[in-house]
């Protein structure tokens, strides 16, 4: 039942009972304490828990992303979007030398709060974290791809191979091509999976490309290692 505000009873001189107080604010601090929860999920859909592709993944078991959970208080939300400086969504991605070429689809939050991956059976499907920034805005945009997937190579299948100086081009909705150098390559455990430095604020306009790597562990079908690709926009 939510909270009433009780009127006093003019025929009880103005004054209501120190019952009907204490309801009065029992219900009013209720109604805020739901009012503060409600807020702190909004600010935080955008933040993702954990991160890291899953891949060969059998069908009967969910694609989710797996990665090292990281506390609240550790995380940080990425900086605003600024929206009105792009004129459009990422469509495409680019890296010849890898020979990586994909459309791009909108990748959210699964349930458990994880970020979603590309379809394991298109391993060939490259996806953009739609809750993080836009490529080309300050901040740290996320592109994510299989290494493999479906009994085929997958379209970051060699991202591990890239160096500082190769370019990634992410294309725009209006056409426009963006060009993000190669910075940096990192090979690190799903268990120690950076989730601050892929998605935490930066001042930069960045681009994050990532997919699985490592040794392949048949129990968990998963592989124990994730790629790391950091690179910036250029002028």
């Amino acid at each position: 039942m939510e909270p009433t505000l009780h009127i006093p009873n003019p025929g009880q001189g103005g004054k209501p009972s120190g019952r009907r107080t204490t309801m009065v604010v029992v219900g009013a601090l209720v109604a805020v304490f739901a009012l503060v929860g409600v807020a702190i999920g909004i600010f935080r859909q955008g933040t993702p828990e954990n991160t890291a592709l899953t891949s060969s993944v059998p069908a009967t078991q969910p694609t989710s992303a797996a990665g090292a959970p990281t506390s609240a208080g550790q995380q940080q939300a990425a900086p605003p979007a600024d929206n009105g400086t792009r004129s459009g969504l990422p469509v495409r991605v680019d890296v010849d030398a890898i020979n990586a070429h994909s459309s791009l689809v909108q990748l959210g939050l699964n349930a458990d709060r994880t970020v979603q991956v590309p379809p394991v059976d298109e391993p060939l499907q490259a996806g953009w974290y739609k809750f993080g920034v836009r490529p080309g805005e300050v901040g740290k945009a996320v592109i994510l791809g299989h290494v493999d997937g479906g009994g085929q190579l997958g379209v970051f299948n060699r991202l591990r191979d890239l160096k500082p100086g190769d370019v990634a081009k992410v294309t725009e909705q209006g056409g426009q091509v963006l060009n993000f150098v190669v910075r940096q390559v990192q090979e690190v455990p799903k268990s120690q999976f950076p989730t601050q430095a892929v998605y935490g604020p930066s001042n930069q306009r960045e681009l994050r490309l990532i997919t699985c790597g490592g040794a392949f562990d048949k129990s968990s079908g998963n592989y124990v290692d994730n790629i790391i690709v950091s690179a910036v926009l250029t002028a």
